[in-house]
């Protein structure tokens, strides 16, 4: 198992998402987040004034996957978030050592399975 968390332009995410939904990978956690990376500020104006603006609004997808589908989801957030300017963002994938579902406390790989609806 891997977790895949990608920093991402607000912009991106709704094609992201609607992406890895259609290939069978609907599962994620997202939040509304802001930080810095590597380009510089932006200088903005606001009521007369200059101000530099240094954390820029982005959004965190989480998500954990089966080994085999990591490639498949980490293809498609580059495709529809890289526009080849700076700040489109950051993958990183990280090992899950072990996933345990709260409700019944199944562990492993069958946590990542869809279950039923239970009516």
């Amino acid at each position: 198992m891997k977790k895949i968390e990608a920093f991402i332009r607000h912009e991106a995410f709704e094609q992201i998402r609607d992406r890895l939904a259609g290939m069978g990978l609907p599962s994620m956690s997202v939040s509304e987040i802001k930080g810095s990376g590597r380009q510089a500020g932006a200088v903005d104006g606001y009521r007369g004034r200059r101000a530099g603006i240094f954390l820029r609004p982005k959004i965190k997808l989480e998500m954990v996957l089966d080994d085999k589908d990591v490639d498949r989801a980490v293809d498609v957030i580059l495709e529809l978030a890289q526009t080849g300017h700076p700040g489109d963002g950051k993958i990183f994938v990280i090992d899950v050592h072990e996933a345990i579902r709260v409700r019944t406390g199944e562990r492993g790989d069958v946590v990542l399975e869809s279950h039923p609806d239970e009516g």
